[in-house]
């Protein structure tokens, strides 16, 4: 299909929103005059999860390839927005089975596969087509989450490049430090754990004692227990499952058993947002060494689902990026993280070792920005119009009031002017979105260690004081 953005990326003209390739496709339902009625039920070990409804094209020679392209990214959204081991989809036999080889073993898909099967739920992933009568009555399962502040308490914020770590006191931040590291390709799982230690115990000597310590960290955390996190990529299988996947329990019993609890570092950016902004409906997008993704429902209230937008697709075109990690393309990871910085700064003509770590360009490409740089400027800019597209991708997911922008990448001028650009693309292509959706970003300091105060107030104390 065709697809003509009014504001092209500069430095990425080719990109194809993944909005405006939707809107294209249900034009081409109101042109044929036809349509059909699809559900798509995710569902968790649980029994918790939703029911996803939309419309396709009738079967045809003509519309069968843009209707698999059109299911199959959404699914592919859907599974890493709200995660599932079981997929029920009413309504298209023919494409459900196609999608059951695609997110096979054996299909372009298996990494996902895999991901959604072993990894995080522990069985294997089944799509299968069914009627609408026999699909479940679902609930999204919320629940409250952080906003404690009494007593002493310690806040870490796990990233790719460095921790950041707070020690608050009755609500009074008293100390914050980021300390750098590189955790993705270490092998021994002793790195991990004791610089996550060595970050505790530098907070805590500014604490008359810990009643309390909560995390914030990417990947998935069933709880409290590493079930994916990139950071720990390094680590070989063996050791992930007995080192890795218990270290904040076995972490908690070094710290007397004080209430201890670690979610995905996603749901603290916008638990962070929500706290520091008095709202709620808040989508927080952090920009650092990926994409990390939360959402506080319109309730105040954190749900099940995963919100890893980083391996959710933005861009469909064809040749889109590829992410090194899925094998996928057009995900937002390659768009709104330093990779995505890294990967402008070549197209923007920086000159870059290769060897040079992501975190040190996006340094550089800040400095530089500084100093009114064009090439840093059009970086910025291909980055807000890129987020102004995906903004309203994910608002067709989402109830969205606020959306907060955080992270290292957010950080100075080319954050404001990521912002800037992100709402002019919402003014000219999506002006009632626009209008209903506020984007904001908090100072440099709760950029850069919010998300560890935020993580401080996750566990309650129940009592214990």
């Amino acid at each position: 299909m065709n697809v003509e953005p009014a504001i092209r990326p500069e430095l990425d003209p080719d990109f194809v929103p993944a909005a405006l390739w939707n809107r294209a496709y249900r034009e081409k339902m109101v042109q044929s005059g036809k349509s059909m009625a699809v559900a798509v039920a995710l569902i968790r070990p649980d029994e918790t999860g939703s029911i996803y409804r939309t419309q396709i094209l009738p079967p045809s020679d003509e519309y069968d390839p843009l209707t698999l392209r059109y299911m199959e990214r959404l699914l592919k959204f859907l599974l890493w927005q709200r995660g599932a081991c079981t997929v029920l989809i009413a309504g298209c036999r023919a494409v459900t089975e196609k999608l059951a080889f695609i997110y096979s073993p054996n299909g372009a898909r298996a990494f996902d596969a895999d991901f959604f099967g072993r990894r995080i739920f522990l069985q294997p992933l089944e799509i299968r087509p069914c009627s609408f009568d026999a699909l479940p009555d679902l609930k999204e399962a919320d629940v409250p989450v952080g906003r404690h502040f009494d007593g002493c308490r310690i806040g870490f914020d796990l990233g790719g490049s460095d921790r950041k770590c707070a020690a608050v006191n009755e609500g009074r931040v008293v100390f914050s430090e980021e300390v750098e590291w590189n955790p993705y390709f270490e092998k021994n799982p002793d790195y991990h754990i004791e610089g996550i230690n060595d970050s505790l115990k530098r907070a805590a000597e500014h604490l008359p004692r810990v009643d309390a310590i909560g995390g914030s960290a990417a990947g998935v955390y069933v709880k409290n227990e590493v079930r994916v996190a990139s950071l720990f990529r390094g680590v070989s299988d063996a050791d992930f499952v007995s080192r890795v996947r218990p270290v904040f329990s076995d972490l908690k019993k070094r710290w007397n058993n004080v209430p201890f609890e670690v979610v995905n570092d996603g749901e603290v950016t916008a638990l962070a947002g929500s706290m520091d902004l008095h709202e709620n409906g808040v989508l927080g997008v952090a920009m650092g060494t990926s994409e990390a993704v939360g959402y506080v429902n319109p309730e105040g209230r954190v749900t099940a689902m995963l919100n890893e937008l980083a391996f959710a697709p933005v861009d469909y075109r064809a040749a889109a990026p590829i992410d090194e990690w899925s094998g996928d393309s057009g995900c937002g990871v390659q768009y709104f993280s330093q990779q995505a910085v890294a990967r402008l700064a070549q197209a923007a003509n920086f000159e870059f070792a290769a060897e040079m770590p992501f975190p040190e360009q996006l340094i550089a490409v800040q400095k530089a920005m500084t100093k009114q740089d064009p090439r840093a400027a059009a970086i910025y800019r291909t980055m807000g119009t890129c987020l102004g597209y995906s903004i309203a991708h994910y608002a067709d997911f989402y109830d969205i009031r606020m959306l907060m922008l955080m992270g290292r990448v957010m950080s100075g001028e080319g954050g404001a002017l990521i912002l800037k650009t992100a709402r002019d693309v919402l003014d000219a292509e999506f002006p009632v979105l626009g209008k209903q959706i506020e984007l904001c970003t908090p100072g440099e300091k709760q950029k850069r260690h919010g998300q560890a105060v935020a993580a401080a107030s996750l566990p309650g104390l129940g009592g214990r004081r």
